[in-house]
């Protein structure tokens, strides 16, 4: 996987500025570039720590493939997807991929092939996971074949993936029964990255991606199946929508009736996306949802562009579905 080196630090590897001054981000306890003597974080890191704080509530606007995105990010164990820089690969880079996770939480790994592997499901350090992205990104591009890329702090006005990634290329996940893509070539995992590895796929529940709709992701769990689906959509005008299918007895995937035993349960709230959940029977598989969750998505665009205000059975549709809402982040 990578050699036995000590991963980069924002002390080392960022190269960003925190304000006006021009001096590097730096660890929030090292002493402040500017040579006052005070930690980073009491100096020149203020202005720095202010801006993490901003949170942004649609991290991956304007990228493409938004819902994958936030599903690789938050709901799908095991996947990658290529990316597309903006001008090309740099001189020594095979390619980046982007995966939902990496041995022992790497944020990135620049791997002997000069392939850079971006980890999405990691804590940041901003407000704005984009920017903590392409910065993690672009200290990958600088490190050395074989080096995993710890965590640093973004320069609040640096680059986010929207500025990083060529916007017209496809994103294309492509789901993982489990986490052998880590490995490169013939390569025996061993040690830290064997334990990880084999603790990963224990716990992954089996996940499939439709091919027939954007966002939406089988998975098998123990006593049911379910479907999770990332819409992007104003939620108001999604929730309107939902409740309005609901009301109406038409918000299954197996029937517009709701035939028995598929059932819409509630919703996550991610990333500024919402994600409608539903009950499958065990029976259910990925395949069984591809004609069901089609004939959803036409009858969702109708409610979509239902303009009258609810009705009270629809309102109170629109309560249960609110009142069962989780918000992932």
């Amino acid at each position: 996987m990578a050699k036995k080196r000590r991963p980069q630090t924002a002390a080392t590897a960022a190269t960003g500025v925190a304000d006006s001054g021009n001096y590097p981000v730096v660890g929030a306890r090292q002493p402040c570039p500017c040579g006052s003597g005070r930690r980073y974080k009491a100096c020149h890191g203020r202005a720095a720590a202010q801006a993490a704080t901003e949170l942004v509530r649609r991290p991956f606007e304007g990228l493409p493939g938004e819902a994958d995105w936030v599903a690789m990010r938050e709901l799908v164990p095991a996947a990658t997807a290529r990316l597309t820089l903006k001008g090309g690969l740099p001189e020594g880079v095979g390619a980046v991929t982007l995966a939902t996770v990496l041995p022992m939480a790497w944020p990135a790994l620049r791997r002997e092939s000069g392939e850079i592997l971006l980890g999405l499901q990691n804590d940041t350090a901003s407000g704005d996971l984009s920017r903590d992205l392409a910065d993690t990104l672009q200290r990958a591009l600088a490190a050395e074949p074989g080096t995993p890329v710890d965590a640093g702090r973004a320069d609040p006005q640096g680059p986010r993936l929207q500025d990083l990634l060529d916007l017209d290329a496809p994103f294309e996940p492509e789901v993982h029964s489990g986490f052998e893509f880590w490995l490169e070539g013939g390569e025996e995992p061993t040690g830290e990255v064997a334990a990880s590895l084999e603790s990963a796929n224990s716990a992954a529940l089996p996940t499939t991606r439709l091919s027939g709709v954007e966002g939406a992701y089988w998975c098998e769990a123990p006593g049911k199946n379910h479907l999770r689906w990332v819409m992007a959509r104003p939620e108001e005008e999604l929730l309107d929508a939902l409740a309005r299918l609901h009301a109406a007895g038409a918000s299954s995937l197996d029937a517009p009736q709701g035939a028995e035993g598929s059932r819409l349960v509630g919703s996550f709230r991610a990333h500024g996306l919402t994600v409608p959940v539903w009950d499958l029977p065990s029976g259910m598989t990925a395949q069984d949802c591809e004609k069901p969750a089609a004939a959803f998505a036409e009858r969702l665009a109708e409610a979509l562009a239902v303009t009258a205000p609810l009705t009270a059975e629809e309102r109170r549709a629109r309560s249960g579905l609110t009142n069962r809402q989780v918000t992932l982040n």
